[in-house]
């Protein structure tokens, strides 16, 4: 088998082929859009090499033909707040042969080994881990966007060569034709009419603002958890830009206090469903059926892909309050018929507490997958994201 390093024109296309080829005959895969992919592996496309660094392999057979591929990647910001300097590799895709897996994760762990690594985890992307993190064990449907979708047998290949669980992730489904429970509406309500609150979503003329309306929410609302990682304005940047293409403004709302933002909630269209009759393709062809498609409302579902509350407000209903006000746009939108809440870690009880009380139904599980390269290091699980939790419960 050989590996090699993807630079050329023919080895990028090779490195998109190859999932077609995997997927071939299974209909819950969406292709992922390549530009996307590639853009992940492009300094001048990807903040996060600002802090870091990546590459990407592909693998072929004896007979020459393709048969894996894999990315591994280094985000400077996140790798060295654990024990051990912790890299990622992911677009992991590969042919049920535990001999040609070990050869694609082999190149990635001494790569990131190169560079001073001493754990890599997976299938994680180069990115923040809103999108295409974990590796899916239940629930092999067609993913929302930005969900990771594989061949059940990918477990096994991670599982063989030596990684362990760091982190099940669970997403819940929401079918929104069904009413909440009338409990809590009647505290979302209360809490959403509350003086000196104000909840507005997001106007795009006016993103700078929104930029450091996230920045104080996030240095608020996730500073005490384990591994925290100091947030950079260019990545903020990055996703607002995105949020920009896959986004609508009134997915996106802010709560604020006194002025002061105090809660984040973010949601996207499940694009999936029209991406799926695009093959991958971002051509003029592609865009016009894109646009048809959008037109006559293809899109049913939306995916729920980040929720955060400075700890002042924790515990105080102003995530029932946002559910509140997004219900009202949803109205509107009668198209949409079923929500996605993803992921929440199991690491997070209080967020899995709201997702169920919101009538939210687990229907998937990805994991988080470690591998430690010094094979003597006891293997340790995420702890419990909020440090006082863990205190309460000893």
């Amino acid at each position: 088998m050989e590996i090699i390093e993807v630079k050329e024109n023919n080895t990028v296309k090779a490195f998109h082929k190859v999932a077609h080829d995997i997927y071939i005959d299974d209909p819950n895969w969406v292709p992922p859009l390549e530009v996307l992919e590639d853009a992940a592996f492009d300094p001048l496309k990807n903040a996060f090499y600002k802090h870091g660094d990546g590459t990407r392999w592909i693998l072929k057979n004896e007979e020459g033909k393709v048969i894996g591929r894999i990315g591994a990647f280094i985000n400077g910001n996140r790798a060295y707040t654990f024990n051990q300097p912790t890299g990622g590799c992911g677009y992991f895709e590969c042919i049920n042969d535990q001999k040609a897996a070990n050869i694609l994760f082999d190149t990635a762990k001494t790569w990131l080994a190169s560079k001073g690594m001493e754990a890599m985890d997976g299938p994680v992307n180069f990115g923040e881990n809103l999108i295409n993190w974990g590796l899916l064990v239940e629930g092999f449907m067609q993913q929302g966007f930005g969900m990771p979708y594989n061949k059940p047998y990918y477990l096994q290949l991670f599982e063989n060569y030596g990684f362990k669980v760091y982190f099940e992730q669970y997403s819940y489904h929401l079918n929104h034709k069904e009413p909440f429970p009338e409990r809590f509406w009647k505290i979302a309500e209360w809490v959403a009419k509350k003086p000196n609150f104000r909840f507005e979503h997001v106007r795009f003329a006016n993103i700078e603002k929104y930029i450091q309306d996230f920045l104080k929410i996030y240095e608020q609302a996730w500073a005490r958890h384990d591994n925290h990682q100091a947030v950079d304005l260019d990545d903020i940047r990055g996703m607002m830009r995105m949020a920009r293409l896959i986004a609508d403004e009134e997915f996106i709302w802010f709560a604020y206090h006194n002025d002061e933002p105090v809660l984040l909630f973010g949601m996207i269209p499940d694009w999936n469903q029209i991406l799926k009759k695009l093959n991958g393709k971002a051509n003029l062809w592609s865009l016009l059926k894109f646009i048809w498609y959008k037109k006559i409302k293809t899109i049913t579902r939306a995916r729920i892909l980040i929720m955060g509350v400075i700890p002042k407000f924790q515990g105080t209903g102003l995530e029932s309050a946002v559910f509140w006000h997004m219900d009202k746009v949803m109205q509107r939108k009668l198209w949409i018929n079923e929500v996605e809440l993803s992921w929440v870690g199991d690491f997070n009880p209080k967020m899995v507490s709201i997702y169920s009380s919101v009538g939210g139904v687990h229907a998937k599980t990805h994991y988080t997958m470690r591998y430690l390269f010094d094979r003597s290091i006891p293997f340790e699980r995420a702890p419990m994201l909020m440090k006082e939790i863990r205190e309460k419960n000893k």
